[in-house]
């Protein structure tokens, strides 16, 4: 019994010290990823720490199965097994989604693993509850409030990921759901849920707070559909990284049902990053913060119908882009999520070399939404291992295009659309890449259609600018050997 003792104490020992020694590697590897050039080491510190998490979490549970400790009736053996089919369902899940996934894919991947932070929430949440001690103490009466709390958390995270995912990935219209006083009924959900809780805490275990329970988690999960529906499919890299804030404050409410530090401090650190990336974000796109909270970010954005005469476009060839390339001083390329789907970025990156090394002075002009994750267009170019010191942001490059002799538009669209700079227009107020100030502009598209907005861009029709229309790719590999 001693030896027994003994061992849980110092189980309890390692997992304190494993828990702070895991919480420092996640703060370091937030550090890292702030920066291009270190964000390979700040993902091997994030790696070290959930492993460390990981095997100091197993460890005690199985110690306190052994002791006794815990509330689980499992044995040390049982409760191991138990992990590991856990463990092992989840790899053989993850493992292979991981490797199949392309860099395009990320977005909704994402979108869809926050929705299991949300679930996991909900379901710890009500274990949490039916385990729970039912006396009337002060201290049960808090617990109770958490509960509460990670339930409605987790349900809006879950339904509200799930249809970031659908619209992600095509599956679901990307026009933003604008329903009749749809602020009013959000208003209306949140006071109802409130009063909810309070009748929950007093309730406790009987049949009224299984009631309240319920209702709450029906209108959670409504609201997470109905904030995430309300907002355009333009906005969505916002919507990722407040969703991303949304699944932090879920794991973070999950911690303090199940009394686990770690778990309260990483989703601590993801919520708390994840809700400032969002406002970095809003404040790039010229939008409220407040707005994407009350699921109204991006409403304006609906794409009404526009029926002006543009003129013609008009269009050009991979040998004469090469031509006027050959020609030019200064040239930007700006990329946008076309890039990504055509997988275009090593053919740029070779084609960018190509330049340099010419002596051509080549930049990347980079729109804090181009693509539909924050930093995608970023991640694309080092995979293709371009210099990170020519890769700018828009506020770097805003300014220089009128001394470009030429631009490259690669599967870009809203983010360079000049329609945002006039009032009334869907996307207008939103900062753009100033391209057209540009002596040439040439953009590489499949087609003339409209951007993910479903805003018709002007910039098509500029007597500077060519349409270069095809496969990005192709066409890039095309003035390469016309070079």
């Amino acid at each position: 019994m001693q030896a027994m003792s003994t061992t849980v104490e110092w189980a309890g020992r390692f997992t304190n010290l494993a828990y702070l020694i895991a919480a420092l590697l996640f703060i370091l590897a937030l550090a890292g990823l702030a920066k291009q050039e270190t964000s390979s080491r700040g993902n091997r510190f994030g790696i070290m720490g959930m492993a460390i998490a990981l095997i100091a979490t197993v460890v005690k549970a199985v110690v306190d199965a052994a002791s006794g400790s815990s509330s689980e009736t499992n044995g040390p053996l049982a409760t191991l097994l138990l992990i590991v089919v856990a463990l092992g369902i989840g790899a053989a899940i993850g493992i292979p989604r991981a490797k199949r996934v392309e860099m395009t894919q990320m977005p909704e991947l994402i979108a869809m693993l926050h929705s299991f932070v949300g679930l996991a929430a909900v379901l710890i949440g009500i274990n949490s509850f039916v385990d729970a001690d039912s006396s009337s103490s002060d201290f049960e009466t808090f617990h109770l409030g958490e509960v509460y709390l990670g339930i409605f958390i987790g349900a809006v995270t879950f339904t509200g990921s799930i249809v970031a995912y659908l619209k992600l990935s095509a599956k679901m219209n990307g026009k933003p759901l604008v329903l009749p006083h749809r602020h009013l009924l959000n208003l209306g959900i949140l006071v109802i849920s409130l009063t909810g809780m309070v009748v929950f805490m007093l309730a406790g275990h009987s049949a009224l707070g299984w009631v309240a329970m319920g209702i709450m988690l029906l209108l959670a999960l409504f609201l997470g559909f109905h904030l995430v529906a309300a907002i355009g499919g333009g906005d969505m890299p916002v919507v990722v990284s407040m969703l991303n804030s949304y699944s932090g404050w879920a794991a973070a409410a999950a911690g303090f049902m199940l009394g686990n530090p770690l778990l309260i401090i990483v989703g601590a650190l993801v919520g708390s990053s994840g809700a400032y990336l969002s406002y970095v974000m809003c404040r790039a796109m010229n939008r409220a913060f407040i707005s994407v909270i009350l699921g109204g970010f991006g409403g304006e954005a609906a794409a009404a119908g526009d029926d002006r005469d543009y003129g013609e476009h008009t269009e050009t060839s991979a040998a004469e882009v090469a031509e006027l390339l050959k020609g030019a001083k200064k040239v930007m390329v700006t990329p946008g999520y076309g890039m990504a789907v055509a997988q275009a970025q090593y053919p740029v990156a070779s084609l960018v070399a190509k330049l340099r090394d010419a002596g051509v002075d080549v930049t990347f002009g980079i729109h804090p939404v181009a693509g539909r994750l924050p930093g995608h267009m970023n991640v694309l170019l080092a995979e293709a291992k371009v210099p990170y010191e020519i890769v700018l942001e828009l506020d770097e490059v805003n300014d220089d295009f009128g001394d470009v002799d030429v631009v490259l538009v690669i599967g870009a669209n809203d983010t360079v659309n000049p329609s945002a700079e006039e009032p009334g227009s869907p996307i207008a107020g939103m900062p753009v890449l100033k391209v057209w100030e540009a002596e040439k502009v040439i953009v590489f598209k499949r087609s003339m259609g409209s951007g993910y907005a479903g805003v018709q861009n002007p910039l098509f029709f500029n007597e500077n600018t060519d349409m270069l229309l095809g496969d990005a790719k192709e066409s890039v590999n095309e003035i390469l050997a016309a070079l």
